[in-house]
């Protein structure tokens, strides 16, 4: 009998609520895409649209087709009635651990990861650039678990040092104010051999993208007409969505100083090459063996299909 995933924490902060998909009602063929957070989220819920609707017709937005249930800002009721009227197959986001998940066998998850150092530059233009209103959103918002989100701090240094050693939730070590990314990615590794889970790497996406999104699509046991790939292709590019960032971001960008334009930022890893110190990736090589066994850590360094 294979192991199952269970729930073994509640996630509640100013971001999510982990209890939410208490509420939710799977359908045989549901998809749930996961990834910690900057890890290519926005990039695989615009494939998954894609491969769904091939001539590219959406009845709305992929961002409002695929919304993120355990976010606390849009009513618990409004995305449940969002999923129920749904008629096409449903593609659900969560930023959550597997660990706090309801787990159902019926759900096929695509888990994205990345690199914590490239997720980090990611998360700094993503932090530093949000709205002030949307940090009172967060904060007032009734219903708030825990600590207030705080403002970015002025120095990059200074939030990698609160990030990378230093935990929002007591079995966390590290994702100050947000959450753990690395304690994220190994409880998704823990169950890879589960047939309904399958990870896949944002390097590889970039290295390859038509291979990989082959790969989703035949996980996802979406039938795809030939001809229709090389438009799949071009419109999941980063150049193209770029250039469409308002029917990709969420809330169509609206929540970060710039727009769309802003959150869809580079989409390139290794930025970090330039800015990070070897005494502040000693403190990453610290959290990573907390927090990583050393195959997880191996892949979500490198890469590679599982």
């Amino acid at each position: 009998m294979l192991d199952l995933p269970r729930r073994t924490h509640i996630y509640q902060n100013h971001h999510f609520d982990s209890t939410r998909w208490d509420y939710f009602q799977p359908r045989d063929d549901d998809i749930v895409i996961a990834t910690s957070y900057k890890a290519g989220t926005t990039w695989t819920q615009a494939i998954v649209a894609h491969l769904l609707f091939p001539d590219g017709n959406f009845p709305v937005p992929p961002a409002q087709m695929s919304p993120w249930l355990d976010m606390r800002i849009v009513p618990l009721e409004v995305v449940l009635n969002t999923l129920k009227t749904q008629q096409h197959r449903r593609f659900i986001k969560t930023h959550l651990p597997l660990d706090g998940m309801v787990y159902s066998e019926k759900i096929k998850y695509l888990y994205v990861a990345r690199d914590a150092r490239d997720v980090f530059m990611s998360l700094w233009n993503h932090y530093t650039k949000m709205k002030e209103e949307v940090f009172m959103l967060f904060n007032m918002l009734p219903g708030r678990v825990g600590d207030t989100l705080p403002p970015a701090p002025e120095d990059i240094h200074d939030f990698w040092h609160h990030w990378i050693s230093r935990g929002s939730f007591a079995w966390e070590t590290d994702g100050w104010p947000y959450w753990s990314h690395l304690a994220n990615v190994q409880s998704w590794w823990n169950f890879r051999h589960l047939p309904n889970i399958r990870l896949f790497h944002y390097t590889d996406m970039l290295a390859d993208t038509q291979r990989e999104v082959r790969r989703i699509a035949a996980f996802l046991e979406i039938d795809v007409p030939e001809q229709a790939w090389e438009g799949i292709i071009k419109a999941v590019s980063f150049a193209e969505m770029k250039r469409q960032g308002g029917l990709y971001a969420p809330e169509g960008g609206q929540l970060w100083k710039g727009g769309a334009e802003t959150f869809m930022h580079k989409g390139t890893n290794n930025r970090w090459r330039d800015v990070l110190s070897d005494e502040e990736l000693a403190l990453y090589d610290a959290a990573c063996k907390r927090a990583l066994t050393p195959d997880c850590r191996e892949w979500l360094e490198n890469g590679g299909t599982i």
